[in-house]
């Protein structure tokens, strides 16, 4: 089992590389040229290069994924049979209506929206071939509770995007072997939420671990019979 997992440096992408792995998974950890040397670092805690491929650059790009699958197959044989798309960002902190330019919608269309596209269309071409393969995308909370996304709608926007252009797809590949699913996180307990919100109470978040149980059971044979489904991840918040 080969595991592509975008934003692979991330704090969640870093939790669910450690959960794979130990599942039996060999992991590609694929990021940008920024986080590519801490992703480096987790490949080698995970085990080096039997375990664990990193591979960076702009997964926006469709060039980047030809250069990522070629580095796959010839690391580990073949392509990869899961993904798990968690690349993405958030920007906003003002109306829509009070915004100075479009910088934060094009940011969020493109972190958000072109990052899973380009994943979907260089994944899964090999998954149904070989009439088997998982994926799951990262929504957020924001899909089924826009109104919670004031002052950040370009965000929810391109994650109501993300999640319907995977439950879409999901349809179109089930009778492939192929299942995509999304997970809709509210606020995670990573690093950077805690600096950027001091004052606030991380117990009541979505811990790391939880949540890379919850891709990791998605992407399994456990949940064989789950695809299309957009299942709220919201902690207590």
């Amino acid at each position: 089992m080969i595991a592509a997992i975008t934003g692979g440096a991330g704090a969640l992408g870093s939790a669910l590389a450690e959960v794979l792995v130990a599942r039996g998974y060999r992991v590609v950890l694929l990021d940008t040229e920024r986080g590519k040397a801490r992703a480096e670092e987790l490949a080698k805690k995970l085990g080096g290069p039997e375990k664990a491929l990193v591979h960076a650059g702009d997964f926006a790009v469709a060039a980047t994924w030809d250069d990522a699958l070629a580095a796959t197959k010839r690391a580990f044989g073949g392509a990869p049979t899961h993904g798990a798309l968690i690349a993405g960002g958030w920007d906003g902190g003002a109306p829509l209506h009070a915004a100075k330019d479009d910088g934060a919608y094009e940011r969020m269309m493109k972190t958000n929206v072109d990052t899973a596209y380009r994943a979907l269309r260089a994944l899964l071409p090999a998954m149904v071939e070989a009439k088997k393969g998982s994926i799951v995308v990262v929504g957020s909370r924001a899909v089924d509770r826009p109104w919670t996304s004031g002052g950040a709608a370009a965000y929810a926007a391109s994650k109501a995007a993300v999640v319907t252009m995977a439950q879409a797809v999901a349809a179109e590949v089930l009778q492939s072997g192929v299942r995509i699913n999304a997970i809709l996180p509210s606020t995670m307990d990573t690093p950077a939420n805690r600096s950027s919100m001091p004052d606030a109470d991380p117990s009541r978040w979505v811990s790391l671990p939880s949540a890379a149980g919850v891709i990791a059971f998605l992407l399994s044979d456990e949940a064989r019979d789950v695809s299309g489904a957009a299942l709220p991840v919201y902690g207590r918040v």
